[in-house]
């Protein structure tokens, strides 16, 4: 079976995305695929997760780097590789060319996460940071190309890169023959068009739905226009979809094989990362957990056998530290207030017992006593407290009520 592509490329065939799977035996791994009963206890159905977090280099972007650079004549490799990356496309590239022996450069964002920094470069990629956001970086480095010769590889729109990341479909049929939706994050389009190539010839009544961050979310716009559109701006933690405008390449194919697009929140990514993290025992990035968050976000409008495709687990820890107490936030697990009491020796012990005895978890608290807003016999506490819910919340606030503070949320 043949797939429309743009350009001047040849059309992305069913057997591309084979001889990619044979090139990348032994190089990528078979991730494994993992149940989920929290996830299909919501869905109604049985849903599992494919593992491309556990993936060396830690996302997805591997299987398409090796296949594009491996394509590479004597001469292209001879002139080295380039790419422009925040991250999981750089640390594939570094890793395919020390695999193939091509000498490497990476730009990458003057602030991205230290932790991929250092990766890449341990991959044996040259790194030189350049520009503030993703599009002065991909400038940066396609100017290197021209200047150099080394050979430009792009994030998602090759043939090579779409085959290569098809093999995640493959694998999916392969692992869960029962399926019959796909969910997987699309930020250029190059993974979740692979796998709707790979999955549909062989199996068309398999649903694929792609999923994007509100914040970036270029795929509705273009595929209401008929062509790729570009966002004004995008925003958003998921760094890994993190993208303006769909490719030439792929667009064709998501328009044509991949039946739905949706969109999730930040609140509704920040939710799926800790569900990953408690429920599934899984480090995902943001990017990963979207296709987790649009099962969250409406898990009845699912059928099941469903997969969900964990494309990437490089999280930096300082982000995560900040979105896993965000997605505590939006799941109602920390709750905020302030209350006034009688300024006398015991009153603040009094107040901790009756949390004590609600089962709340005090994480910091502010007594003031000096506010000119305060009475002479008064004081006022700000508390910061970790809950088991929103139910859990508002007992807690009832608590206090009860034991006569007046509080403020």
């Amino acid at each position: 079976m043949t797939f429309r592509t743009s350009g001047p490329f040849p059309p992305l065939i069913l057997d591309d995305i084979r001889g990619a799977q044979k090139m990348l035996s032994g190089v990528a791994r078979t991730t494994g695929m993992e149940g989920s009963r929290h996830l299909s206890a919501l869905v109604g159905a049985p849903v599992h997760l494919k593992c491309e977090n556990l993936q060396r280099t830690g996302s997805f972007k591997l299987r398409g780097a090796y296949v594009r650079i491996a394509g590479l004549s004597p001469v292209e490799r001879a002139a080295g590789v380039v790419a422009a990356s925040a991250g999981n496309h750089a640390q594939g590239v570094a890793l395919a060319s020390s695999l193939l022996g091509v000498r490497s450069t990476v730009f990458m964002p003057v602030g991205a996460p230290l932790p991929k920094v250092a990766a890449t470069r341990e991959y044996g990629a040259e790194v030189r940071l350049e520009g503030q956001v993703v599009d002065e970086t991909l400038a940066a480095a396609q100017e290197y190309a021209e200047e150099t010769g080394a050979v430009f590889i792009h994030p998602f729109d090759h043939p090579d890169i779409i085959a290569g990341q098809g093999t995640v479909g493959l694998e999916i049929l392969e692992q869960c023959p029962e399926v019959r939706t796909i969910v997987v994050g699309i930020g250029g389009g190059g993974l979740a068009a692979g796998i709707a190539v790979a999955v549909k010839a062989l199996r068309p009544d398999v649903r694929v739905v792609g999923v994007q961050a509100a914040g970036a979310a270029a795929f509705p716009p273009s595929l209401s226009a008929g062509h790729p559109v570009a966002l004004g701006s995008v925003q958003t933690m998921a760094d890994g979809i993190k993208v303006g405008r769909p490719g030439d390449l792929t667009f064709p194919l998501v328009q044509e094989l991949v039946d739905e697009v949706r969109t999730v929140s930040e609140d509704e990514l920040s939710s799926a990362l800790l569900l990953c993290l408690e429920r599934a025992k899984m480090v995902v990035e943001p990017a990963g957990a979207s296709p987790v968050a649009a099962l969250l976000s409406d898990p009845e409008s699912f059928r099941g056998p469903v997969v969900a495709v964990l494309s990437g687990g490089n999280m930096d820890p300082l982000l995560m530290q900040r979105v896993l107490t965000h997605g505590m936030v939006a799941a109602g697990r920390y709750l905020s207030l302030r209350l006034r009491l009688t300024d006398r020796p015991g009153a603040l012990a009094a107040m901790l017992a009756t949390l004590s005895v609600a089962d709340a978890n005090v994480l910091d608290i502010s007594h003031v006593r000096t506010d000119p807003r305060l009475g002479l016999t008064e004081a006022e506490v700000e508390l910061h407290l970790e809950t088991k819910g929103p139910e859990h919340c508002e007992e807690v606030a009832s608590a206090l009520r009860a034991a006569g503070y007046l509080v403020r949320t």
